[in-house]
Order: structure tokens, then C-alpha cells, then sequence
């Protein structure tokens, strides 16, 4: 029998996050690797583990896997939350793509010099309610399904909520006007996996701010 996945990483969101909600989701239990310094990074490139020298890096069925994109085209693969054929997978790596570009906003925002954060924010913010709410909603009223394709759950509706939640974080009343996805972060919350994640305690990461990305930026020497 496989063991679970290790995730090696900084003790944060960044682009391991979505990894995380998306085992998650699966109910797949999973063990993590923090990086505390540049020398534990430094390890993992020495001794092969990292093709492109970048994290994040899943091990997981005999493999070490980079590249966010890939790691998660393999979990939702695996656990059936890719699509049903070619077309339904096409939908959803457009959805995931456009996030994945949203999601990076989220990412960068602390990466900023302090004196531009407040305009990254508004930018953030506008970008959010001009381009990727309307969107998503826009596919949830076409079809009146429960969810983004198919209707049933696929990585498109974890990722989606997910970033859903990282955003009102920020301004709550950014989702006011978007019925739909309220209503699909209130369903996809409610399933048990995702429910036991959502909780005080679970593997889930708090929000970034600027002290702790001041230490993610020295495990990085940047």
C-alpha cells in the first residue's frame, strides 16, 4: 500500500495551497515537509529531488512531482474530479487557467514592496469583481447545474471556492452580488472533506502577511 503523499514546502499558502485543498477534498490524508531555511532547500536541489530546482514537490505513487499544474492534474485524475471526457476536461482546464491567473494576485500581493501593496490590493479588488466573478458566475447561470461542469464536483469547483475564501479574507462584500458562487461556496463547504478541512487546527494555512513573507523570502534568498 502507498504511503500518503509529502508535500515539501514553506509553512505557508503560496502555490501549495491549492495542492493542499485539493487532497483535501479527495480525502486524501497527507504528511508535509516544511522548508526552514535556505540550506533545507539547497538539500532537496542537491540530491535531484527538484527537477527545475523549484517547489512546490509532491512525492506521491513512486514519484516526485513539480509544477503545480501538474501535481494537480494528477490528484484530480486520480480521484476522479477531472471531467467525465476530453470536452468536460477542456472546461475545466480553462476555468483552472483563468484562476491559476487570478490566484497569482493573491500570491504576489505580499511580494510587493510595502508602498505599492494598497494599489495591488485595488487591483486585486477591481480585477475580482470586473473580470473574475462575473465569469464564474456567468457559467453557473448558463447551465443552472450545482456545479462548474458536468454537473458534479471537479478540481474546478475546490479551486474556485478556495479562492473564494482567500478573498473575502480580504473585502467580504466583494461576493455580494454574486449569488451563485455564494451558493457554491455554501455546497462545496458542506461536503465532508472540505467541511473537516475548513476547521480550527487542520492543514489548512492562515493567510499570508507581510512578517511571515519575510521569512518565505529568505528560505528563497530573495
Amino acid at each position: 500500500m502507498a504511503g500518503k503523499p509529502k508535500l515539501h514546502y514553506y509553512d505557508g499558502r503560496g502555490r501549495m495551497e491549492s495542492i493542499r485543498w485539493l487532497l483535501a477534498a479527495a480525502g486524501v490524508e497527507f504528511e508535509e515537509i516544511f522548508l526552514q531555511s535556505p540550506e533545507d532547500l539547497d538539500k532537496l536541489r542537491n540530491d535531484g529531488s527538484l527537477m527545475f530546482q523549484q517547489v512546490p514537490m509532491v512525492e506521491i505513487d513512486g514519484m516526485k512531482l513539480v509544477q503545480t499544474r501538474a501535481i494537480l492534474n494528477y490528484i484530480a485524475s486520480k480521484h476522479n474530479l477531472y471531467g467525465k471526457d476530453i470536452k468536460e476536461r477542456a472546461l475545466i482546464d480553462m476555468y483552472v487557467e483563468g484562476m491559476a491567473d487570478w490566484n497569482e494576485m493573491f500570491i504576489m500581493l505580499f511580494v510587493h514592496p510595502r508602498e505599492e501593496q494598497d494599489a495591488q490590493l485595488a487591483l486585486l479588488k477591481q480585477k475580482t469583481t470586473d473580470r473574475y466573478l462575473p465569469a464564474f458566475e456567468k457559467v453557473l447561470k448558463s447551465h443552472g447545474q450545482d456545479y462548474l461542469v458536468g454537473n458534479r464536483l471537479s478540481r474546478a469547483d475546490i479551486q474556485l471556492v478556495e479562492l473564494i475564501y482567500n478573498l473575502e479574507e480580504f473585502d467580504p462584500s466583494l461576493t455580494a452580488n454574486f449569488p451563485l458562487l455564494k451558493a457554491l461556496k455554501t455546497r462545496i463547504s458542506n461536503l465532508p472533506t472540505v467541511k473537516k478541512f475548513l476547521q480550527p487546527g487542520s492543514q489548512r494555512k492562515p493567510p499570508e502577511d507581510m512578517k511571515s513573507m519575510e521569512k518565505t523570502l529568505k528560505i528563497f534568498r530573495m
